[in-house]
């Protein structure tokens, strides 16, 4: 007897806010399935507001309970039962943070829990990261949004170490990361590969990264390379804004943050020491449905 249920979960992240739809497939005796239905991704820069003026502008607030409740909508066309929305760096560092998350509720009866870095952290590595993940091998996952980027070391299978850096992608594109941040990341990864008796393996996620290797043209389960992205950032940069968006067919708010994403997953190779960068087209919104399902978030 196969059961079909809808969960969505709503990523309000610090350069867009996306709204997944997925269908979780239960089958008597086998493995639950979670495969995506539909993805709607909206470009509001949060971030943008946030590091530079501290609040959410009013003008971005109109939009995001415009967007709230266009989800709402969709998730009641596609019959979801059960969803959850989550806010992460700009929406927790917003001087008005808590009074635009009561705002939205109050227009869209739509609840957004704040998540630490931390919980962020989890939550993605809860995903089906262990399709890709094999038990005598050792793996650094990296997860590069606009306002934080997400690491999970994983070592026989298992998370041993998390950690939240307050360096993303619109933080670089405003010139608000400091070389003492890149220290910090250098000195982490350094620490935690420093006594590995073998190469370590990096798993990446976010929609650059995705976009990335999407224009590779490689088939899903091959990894690209160190060089390869050394290659592309060089191209990257040689381009000029308004380059990007006709010779690669980038988004408008996809072409100026893809470089500063771009090395900061070089960055995490080369300090890591890895040759290979895997990348699976999973996320934050992939792990909330997979956390709601199995109760492990509140």
């Amino acid at each position: 007897m196969i059961k079909i249920k809808k969960y969505a979960a709503i990523d309000i992240g610090s350069n867009a806010m996306r709204l997944l739809i997925a269908n979780v497939v239960e089958e008597d005796g086998k493995e639950t399935q979670f495969n995506k239905s539909s993805l709607i991704r909206v470009p509001i820069r949060l971030g943008q507001d946030v590091f530079t003026d501290g609040k959410i502008s009013d003008k971005n607030i109109e939009r995001m309970v415009d967007a709230m409740n266009g989800f709402r909508l969709l998730m009641k066309v596609y019959g979801v039962e059960k969803f959850k929305a989550c806010a992460t760096s700009a929406m927790r560092e917003a001087s008005n943070g808590k009074e635009v998350i009561n705002t939205i509720e109050d227009k869209t009866s739509i609840k957004i829990d704040l998540i630490d870095g931390k919980t962020e952290a989890q939550i993605i590595a809860s995903t089906d990261l262990d399709k890709f993940i094999e038990k005598d091998k050792d793996y650094l996952y990296i997860d590069v949004g606009g306002g934080s980027t997400e690491f999970s070391f994983f070592k026989q299978g298992k998370i041993i170490e998390s950690k939240s850096f307050k360096i993303g992608t619109v933080r670089l594109l405003n010139d608000m990361v400091s070389q003492k941040d890149w220290n910090e990341i250098e000195f982490w990864i350094k620490d935690v590969v420093k006594d590995l008796n073998s190469e370590i393996t990096l798993i990446g996620s976010g929609g650059n990264i995705n976009k990335i290797f999407k224009l590779s043209g490689k088939p899903q389960s091959k990894p690209l390379s160190f060089l390869y992205l050394v290659k592309e950032y060089k191209k990257l940069t040689e381009l000029s804004y308004e380059e990007r968006i006709y010779e690669l067919g980038l988004n408008t708010d996809r072409a100026d943050v893809i470089i500063h994403a771009l090395k900061i997953y070089k960055n995490a190779m080369k300090w890591s020491g890895a040759k290979n960068i895997y990348v699976p087209k999973i996320g934050l919104s992939d792990g909330i449905v997979k956390a709601m399902y199995y109760e492990k978030l509140k």
